[in-house]
């Protein structure tokens, strides 16, 4: 646990992980946390090497640009909060899991994809609540 807190937030640009940030921002100013702002990227299954929708240094780059403009977005609104920002290559689960072992919380939007569907998805904010290493929570619109 860090000094004055860690609160590990997944952001992809979706409007549910935008409601994530800000809810995590509201309890940093709460609790005098750091913010760390987390975006996932990985290239699409069907992405061949022979060509594709777009050459491979494209997804990471615009992963970076969502990351940083969600960021930028925010930081006007909460200048008093400290937000860290990280780009990982990976599933994004699989990133916020790994992220949450160094967090006092974690927070994930939820895009509302429940019974079936969501099964077969696998969602990002259950396989996280089911698998961090520290208190979750999703946020709804």
């Amino acid at each position: 646990m860090t000094e004055h807190g860690r609160i590990v937030v997944g952001v992809d640009g979706s409007e549910p992980s935008k409601c994530a940030m800000r809810w995590a921002l509201e309890q940093a100013k709460l609790t005098g946390s750091t913010v760390r702002a987390i975006s996932a990227w990985e290239f699409p299954a069907f992405y061949s090497w022979e060509g594709g929708p777009m050459p491979p240094d494209d997804f990471e780059d615009s992963a970076r640009q969502c990351l940083d403009d969600t960021v930028a977005e925010f930081k006007q609104a909460t200048p008093e909060v400290t937000i860290e920002r990280e780009l990982v290559h990976g599933h994004a689960a699989q990133a916020l899991i790994d992220a949450s072992a160094d967090a006092d919380l974690l927070v994930v939007g939820s895009r509302g994809h429940g019974s079936f569907y969501g099964a077969l998805l696998g969602s990002v904010s259950q396989r996280s609540a089911l698998h961090s290493k520290c208190p979750v929570v999703i946020v709804r619109r």
